[in-house]
């Protein structure tokens, strides 16, 4: 009767010689993927460029939607700072809001002095930002862009903001998110 040994599964055999391991930062459906996303990289080092303290969190989840990330941080959904772009007479506008409440175009369009301000569409979103709608970050645009920072934010002693990527945020301050985006203070709120 032969030994037997235990269950146990065979080893991999490992790359081939003159071949890498698998780099786990080329499958952006691992935690570490997703933090070496191209995007995220890019609004890291423009954080550092601009002093920010604040280290980059990765969610377990998707957070696509204020709610969302709140739910994963254990905070309010008010101190989410929503980067949403919305095209003023066919330029982008970037309105870093409060995820408490909705933000009222008529009042933003009177505020930028538009004739109309509208929610942007996936591709003027990407095109004007580099990223995709759930992870528009404030800063690491193409080109700067006009911006206004909700001032209910201003409650808050942390808020949070998206980094590049739907599972990554970073922990900011109102005053920091006016500094950095070279924002305008506003009252976006509808109400």
């Amino acid at each position: 009767m032969p030994d037997s040994a235990p269950d146990r599964p065979e080893p991999s055999p490992g790359p081939t010689p003159g071949q890498s391991p698998p780099d786990p930062t080329d499958n952006p459906a691992t935690p570490t993927g997703q933090l070496a996303h191209p995007a995220v990289r890019r609004v890291t080092a423009r954080l550092a460029e601009l002093g920010v303290a604040g280290r980059v969190r990765l969610l377990d989840d998707s957070a696509r939607t204020a709610a969302a990330a709140a739910a994963q941080l254990g905070v309010g959904v008010a101190q989410i700072a929503n980067s949403l772009v919305f095209s003023a007479d066919g330029a982008p506008l970037l309105v870093m809001a409060s995820g408490g409440h909705r933000v009222d175009t008529a009042k933003v369009a009177a505020l930028v002095g538009a004739s109309s301000v509208d929610r942007a569409d996936p591709d003027f979103v990407r095109t004007h930002t580099g990223f995709a709608i759930g992870g528009v970050a404030p800063v690491g645009h193409p080109e700067p862009l006009r911006t206004l920072v909700d001032t209910d934010l201003a409650a808050y002693d942390e808020v949070w903001a998206a980094c590049g990527h739907p599972h990554t945020v970073f922990p900011t301050t109102y005053d920091e998110l006016l500094r950095i985006t070279g924002g305008t203070p506003a009252d976006v709120g509808v109400g």
